[in-house]
């Protein structure tokens, strides 16, 4: 499958680089679709020439664009343009997908929750200066070895994210701290100084994390004891989950960000 997508790719960039003359489709990730009669790559964006001449034309971001093809209802190179709307999508609210996700991998939604709001703050289109994309910032090899071809859609990457989460968690014997400085500064570093690397960056994360993860599991216990107290004869509660220890930090020398 990986060599697939790899000939579809170099099959791709090919067909970008030659003038297209007949009226053919731009498939984009998102589901829509732009008639067109030539094109032109430029740097990172793909002009699609919409007419006979050089006037009527839309540019989009080639990454956006997933494929090209021919457009059998308009032969004609003359055929009226349009932008085709898929049918839409059912909404999926990002908090039942995480609930989902988490549960697959058994790990904590709170935990998934709150590495998001650390990597991208809940922006599905967040990219970083370094390349990292989409809710849990995965950077393109990443996401290349956990199969995650659309970075951008929210539940190929949580389901991705999450995964690779839980390796690190694993490998780590299940060490929240370092499994989330290895998320943010690379397995390697974590190795290298024994636990969180001397990185503000990292530093500053793995402790926005576990503050907010910390703060989501106070206020569970605090809810829980009030419905306990409502209740009598009091209720057998499910235990609480584990709030995570902050280790202690070395000190921070600085790191480009992500």
């Amino acid at each position: 499958m990986r060599n697939l997508n790899k000939l579809g790719l170099a099959l791709g960039l090919w067909l970008l680089a030659i003038p297209v003359f007949a009226t053919d489709l731009a498939i984009l990730h998102n589901g829509f679709s732009v008639r067109h009669e030539r094109r032109e790559k430029l740097g990172a964006v793909t002009r699609l020439y919409l007419g006979d001449g050089n006037s009527s034309y839309v540019d989009i971001a080639t990454d956006q664009i997933e494929r090209f093809e021919e457009d059998p209802s308009a032969p004609v190179a003359t055929a009226p343009v349009a932008l085709v709307a898929p049918a839409a999508p059912k909404p999926r609210n990002l908090n039942d997908l995480i609930n989902t996700i988490s549960d697959r991998h058994h790990l904590d939604p709170d935990l998934i929750s709150s590495v998001i709001h650390a990597e991208s703050g809940f922006n599905p289109r967040a990219v970083s200066p370094k390349g990292a994309r989409g809710l849990m910032q995965l950077m393109p090899q990443t996401a290349s070895k956990l199969g995650v071809s659309n970075a951008f859609d929210p539940s190929a990457n949580v389901e991705g994210g999450t995964r690779y989460l839980s390796q690190l968690l694993e490998r780590y014997n299940f060490d929240v701290v370092k499994a989330l400085a290895a998320y943010n500064a690379g397995p390697g570093r974590v190795e290298q100084y024994r636990g969180i690397p001397p990185y503000y960056e990292t530093q500053a994360y793995v402790a926005k994390i576990v503050r907010d993860f910390n703060r989501k599991k106070l206020a569970q216990r605090k809810a829980a004891a009030v419905a306990t107290a409502r209740d009598s004869p009091p209720k057998k509660t499910r235990q609480q989950p584990e709030m995570v220890k902050q280790a202690a930090i070395p000190n921070a020398i600085s790191q480009p960000a992500r």
